[in-house]
């Protein structure tokens, strides 16, 4: 039987969407308000999914204590709390967008889980703004 599992999580970070390369002028028309050089911040909440094949012998897809620890550990503690231009290695040279925070997040699980699983991220930067990697169609 193929299933799929969900773990929710949440974490506050701060960002500012900014293209080093581009003019202030421009970064200001693209990002707006996000643009600002103090930094702002968001209460994200994060969805992820799991789908796969149920173990007979268990009547798991996945221990959900195992896949609240890894979230915990590998995006919780990365994240949460923090600047993530200045922070957090991943986003040293990638604008820390809703987006490639969302694909971030699933780089980073997809090391930590069975190849065998399909993983699914879904990050709210506010109540109504959110994204999903993969993309669903």
């Amino acid at each position: 039987m193929r299933i799929t599992v969900f773990r929710k999580a949440h974490f506050n970070a701060a960002h500012r969407l900014h293209i080093p390369s581009w003019s202030l002028e421009k970064n200001k028309a693209v990002f707006g308000l996000c643009n600002n050089s103090n930094y702002h911040g968001h209460n994200y909440e994060l969805e992820v999914s799991v789908t796969g094949e149920v173990d007979e012998e268990t009547g798991m897809l996945i221990d959900l204590k195992v896949l609240k620890k890894i979230i915990k550990e590998e995006i919780e503690d990365r994240f949460d709390h923090k600047n993530l231009n200045l922070e957090v290695e991943e986003f040293k040279n990638l604008n820390p967008t809703a987006e490639n925070i969302c694909y971030v997040i699933w780089q980073i699980l997809s090391q930590c889980l069975d190849d065998k699983l399909d993983i699914g991220v879904r990050l709210y930067e506010t109540p109504r703004n959110y994204v999903e990697y993969p993309a669903i169609r």
